[in-house]
């Protein structure tokens, strides 16, 4: 399937997400400097570790929005190093997602600020010698895709990076794809629907087509997961090929079993039922 960066840039949300745990409100800048001195200071439950609101809220926004990541590096430098899980394992740290979108003054952003850098942002950034050597250094690594399986070349793609896109497709496999068989009409009317897998508001799983025509998951409150067909009903998310997203065959599939390593987890039909 080929893949546009409007395509990638749709695969997850890049608006702000912000917790509870600082008091906030619509008429005060967000910031890190910390409340006045007569005000009581809020302790996020998280602490001593990053509030995980935050962590998703640098990683989103840094996919475009270079003023809001200023804001909260400059007052909470770690942030910089932060990632998020999308969904199944689909890992994206800030500077991965400032990467994929060939976002370079976000990426120097964060890059100053302590993030790690990668093969990824090298490619997007036009450092040549640097992914030269690290694919000399571990012959294969091209192959390796990045946030929401993006790949290596796409990276430099989006970058701008003529000299890295040039070397990349010298090598021939910069570029893998996941396979995505197609899906029969009646095969897709079967699996849409409301699944559950518990008796919680938010154990439930909505199977659908999103606005820009793609089939996707998404567990209540969560963020809606792409789904690859491998064939036969059996499909998996972005940035996690080995989980296994399977349907009950049949003309209204009866469930939907989600098999994430030893995480077995089967959703029954609720919902949806075709007409």
């Amino acid at each position: 399937m080929s893949l546009s960066r409007r395509s990638f840039l749709a695969i997850v949300p890049v608006g702000s997400v912000l917790g509870g745990s600082l008091e906030i409100s619509a008429s005060t800048p967000r910031s890190f400097q910390g409340p006045a001195p007569d005000r009581p200071r809020t302790i996020p439950e998280s602490f001593p570790t990053q509030d995980p609101a935050l962590a998703r809220e640098i990683v989103a926004v840094s996919h475009g929005n270079a003023a809001r990541v200023r804001e909260l590096v400059s007052g909470c430098p770690a942030l910089a190093k932060a990632s998020w899980d999308w969904g199944y394992g689909d890992w994206e740290t800030a500077l991965g997602a400032a990467s994929h979108v060939g976002n370079r003054e976000i990426a120097d952003v964060l890059l100053k600020a302590g993030a790690p850098p990668t093969i990824f942002s090298a490619a997007m950034l036009g450092q040549l010698t640097v992914v030269q050597g690290m694919i000399a250094a571990s012959p294969g690594i091209q192959r390796t895709k990045g946030p929401h399986g993006i790949p290596l070349l796409d990276h430099a793609k989006f970058g701008g990076a003529a000299e890295v896109v040039k070397y990349l497709e010298t090598l021939g496999d910069a570029e893998p794809r996941y396979t995505n068989e197609s899906l029969p009409d009646e095969d897709r009317k079967a699996i849409l629907g409301d699944y559950s897998f518990g008796s919680g508001a938010t154990d439930r799983l909505n199977v659908t087509v999103n606005a820009r025509g793609n089939l996707v998951i998404q567990r209540t409150g969560a963020t809606e997961r792409n789904l690859f067909h491998l064939g036969s009903r059996v499909f998996h998310p972005p940035g996690a090929e080995t989980v296994r997203i399977r349907f009950a065959p049949g003309p209204n599939a009866s469930s939907v079993t989600i098999e994430d390593g030893p995480l077995v987890v089967t959703a029954r039909r609720v919902s949806g039922v075709p007409g």
